[in-house]
Formats: C-alpha cells, sequence, structure tokens
C-alpha cells in the first residue's frame, strides 16, 4: 500500500516541479509583501483613500487581458511566458529600488508602474496551473495544484507580517532590496522548470490572435464542465469573496466594533483556513472527485458564510472565518484541476485566461454590496449574498449532474481529487 506521505509529495519526484514550486514560493512572497507596501506607501504619502482604492483596483486590471495572455501561451510556450513575466518583476523591482535609493519614488509613479505589474499578476497563477498540467501524471494534478496553492496562502499569512517588519526596520529601501533578492531567486528556478513546447501546435491555428481569442470562448462555451466550472467560479467572486477580501474592516468596525488590531486576527483566520484547506487537497487523499468536492465546497463556503451574517461573537466569526478559507481551498483548487483535465493542451492557456476572467465579479459583488449595506445593514446583505451563491452552487448538482457531479463523469475520475 502507497504511503500517504508519499502520496502527498510525489509531484516533487518531477524535476520541473521541483524547481518551479520554489520559484512560485518566492514569487508570492515577494506580490504580497510588494502590494501591502506600496498601498501603505500610497495612502501615507498621498493621504487618499481614492488613490488607495485605485492603486488596489488596479491588482486586477490583468483579469481583462489573461485571455490574451493564455493566447500566448498557447502560441508561444508556456515556459517561455513564464519566464519573460519573472524577467518584467525583476526589471520594475529594479526601477522602483533604483527610485527608492534617489528619493525620487511618489504616489503618482507607484500607481503608474502598478498598471503593468497589475496586468500581468492575475495570469501569473494561470501559467503556473498550466505548467503543471503539462509536466505531471494527471492522477497527481490535484494534489499538485494544492501543493502549488500552498505558496499563495503561506504568503498571506507570513508573507505580509515579514514584510512590515522588515519595512519598519529598514524602510522602502532595505524592503525592496529582498523584494528584488525574491524576484531574482523566482527567475532563476524559473528556468529549470520544463514547459513542453507548444509553439508547433500553435502554428497550425488561425493567424489572427483575435480568432485564436473567439476559439478559446466557443471551446468553453460548447464544453459542459468548463462551462459549469467557469460559472461556479464566477459565482464564488460575487457572493464569496467580497467578505474577505473588501468587507473585513467594515465588520470589525462596525459589527464587532473593535479596534483594527481584530481585523489581523479576522485576515488570518481566514489565510490560516485557507493553508490547511491547501493541506488537505494537496494530501492527495479526498475520495469524493474533484467535480464533487469543488461543488460541495463552495456550498460549504456560503453556508459559512450564511452564519456568519448573523453571528455577532467575535470568536465564533473567527472560527467560521477558518472554515470559510478552508472551504475557498477545497473549492478552488479542484475547480482548477477539472477545468485543466477536460481541456485539450494546445486550449489550455485560454481556458484558463477565460477562468481569470471571472474574477471580475469580485469587484462587481463589492460594487453592489456598499449600498445594500447603507440601506439594509451588513446581516441582511451578506445573508442574501451566502443565500444565493448556496443556491447556485446548489443547483450545478442538477443542471451539470452529468458532466460535473456523475461519479462516472471525468471530472470525478477516481484518484484525481
Amino acid at each position: 500500500m502507497t504511503n500517504p506521505k508519499s502520496r502527498a509529495l510525489a509531484p516533487f519526484a518531477v524535476r520541473s516541479f521541483r524547481f518551479q514550486w520554489p520559484a512560485d514560493l518566492a514569487a508570492s512572497w515577494a506580490f504580497e509583501i510588494e502590494m501591502l507596501i506600496l498601498g501603505w506607501y500610497v495612502l501615507v504619502e498621498s493621504e487618499s483613500v481614492f488613490l488607495l482604492v485605485l492603486y488596489g483596483a488596479l491588482q486586477y486590471v490583468g483579469a481583462l487581458v489573461s485571455p490574451y495572455v493564455g493566447v500566448l501561451g498557447d502560441r508561444f510556450g508556456y515556459k517561455s511566458l513564464f519566464v519573460s513575466m519573472r524577467v518584467l518583476f525583476v526589471l520594475l523591482s529594479v526601477v522602483l529600488l533604483g527610485l527608492a535609493i534617489a528619493d525620487l519614488l511618489n504616489p503618482i509613479i507607484v500607481i503608474l508602474l502598478s498598471i503593468i505589474s497589475g496586468t500581468l499578476k492575475p495570469s501569473d497563477v494561470m501559467i503556473r496551473f498550466t505548467l503543471i498540467a503539462q509536466t505531471l501524471d494527471p492522477k497527481q494534478l490535484v494534489g499538485a495544484l494544492g501543493i502549488s496553492r500552498l505558496t499563495v496562502d503561506s504568503a498571506r499569512m507570513a508573507g505580509a507580517v515579514a514584510g512590515v517588519g522588515i519595512f519598519t526596520l529598514f524602510g522602502m529601501v532595505g524592503t525592496y532590496i529582498l523584494i528584488l533578492t525574491m524576484y531574482v531567486i523566482s527567475l532563476t528556478l524559473s528556468f529549470g522548470v520544463a514547459g513542453k513546447d507548444v509553439a508547433s501546435i500553435a502554428a497550425k491555428a488561425p493567424a489572427s490572435v483575435l480568432q485564436d481569442l473567439k476559439l478559446g470562448i466557443k471551446y468553453v462555451w460548447n464544453n459542459p464542465a468548463l462551462r459549469g466550472c467557469f460559472m461556479l467560479a464566477f459565482w464564488i467572486n460575487v457572493f464569496g469573496y467580497p467578505l474577505a477580501l473588501g468587507l473585513l474592516p467594515y465588520v470589525v468596525n462596525n459589527v464587532f466594533e473593535a479596534k483594527e488590531t481584530l481585523l489581523g486576527v479576522l485576515g488570518a483566520a481566514y489565510a490560516f483556513g485557507s493553508l490547511l484547506g491547501s493541506l488537505l487537497v494537496s494530501s492527495n487523499r479526498i475520495a469524493l472527485g474533484a467535480g464533487r468536492l469543488m461543488i460541495m465546497a463552495g456550498i460549504g463556503w456560503f453556508a459559512a458564510g450564511l452564519a456568519f451574517a448573523i453571528n455577532d461573537v467575535v470568536i465564533i466569526g473567527v472560527v467560521l472565518l477558518v472554515l470559510v478559507g478552508a472551504a475557498q481551498s477545497l473549492c478552488v483548487t479542484p475547480l482548477a484541476a477539472v477545468m485543466l483535465h477536460a481541456t485539450e493542451p494546445q486550449y489550455r492557456g485560454r481556458v484558463m485566461g477565460m477562468r481569470i476572467l471571472a474574477i471580475l465579479g469580485l469587484p462587481l459583488g463589492l460594487l453592489l454590496a456598499g449600498p445594500l449595506i447603507d440601506w439594509f445593514g451588513f446581516a441582511w446583505t451578506w445573508a442574501v449574498y451566502s443565500a444565493s451563491g448556496m443556491a447556485c452552487a446548489a443547483s450545478m448538482i442538477w443542471i451539470w449532474r452529468d458532466s460535473l457531479w456523475s461519479k462516472t463523469s471525468l471530472a470525478n475520475v477516481p484518484g484525481r481529487a
């Protein structure tokens, strides 16, 4: 019988994954620290909440171009795109470090440079997952994606804390030396990733990038499993993510009537739950099947959110956010695996680019939540959000029962979750 520990660590037997995982870890930590300290810098130097919100919004701008990034990956190879993006991250950090040393940095420059980095960062996870799908055995995919998610979850938990500490001790210059070092390490390790060259496949594709993109959209729409995954991804961004990625400051101030210290505790609880969920997925021991797991975890995510909406006890809120974070990982990682399994190699970049488009549901959910909370209060608003999300996720059991819920569907082949 296979040792569970050996099964969980099986992806590291692949040389490419041994290079990619630490490369992604270094990049994730750099992303988290950079976003934190630059957001703080913009707020303190400009004393403008508008510029802070603008800086934050620019972190999602890449969702609009992610399908085009996917086309480039399908045409020229994912490793080439992967390395090129890491080169750009290094160059941008060199520019910011140079400006900081010369004391020429200002909030407007930070925001302008954020347009470039914000265009690339949302696609980074897409390329990571696509490379993993190319280089690993399909039976190891869900576990490997769970291990890959650990890089993001660990960065959210510890990267921010480390960044604040270093920024306090050494200032902007010292912190950017650390960020640049991590980007250089990430770039160096990225050269060890083995990406299968798909340029020969792409050479047979239409000459027009726009036509390539249209084929990708048609491909997703005509595949029931992919269409179902995209809808679930959109629903969780509209009805799930706004709580942890936008509304927690309001909850701390207006629901729990506490100080900002509790905001850090709640954020850490969510990140800790997400880390636990990723560890569970990476163990590769869940026998539900990836399709069933993502649907059930989605329902659990919204159920925990519904409980959070009607709760006003701090300790219970902390526990519920741990559950929300865990359900989030148990939903989104199998979702990515199902999409990669259901996609032919020459379409993977475009399909995962379409998946990133679902992120646009997050700002939509936040924009709708603002006036609703003003009119009806947080508890009512979030209860409606969570109930709507539960209904949408549960409907998948019937609407996509053949392609995503059935035990015999490709999405639930034994050993894939």
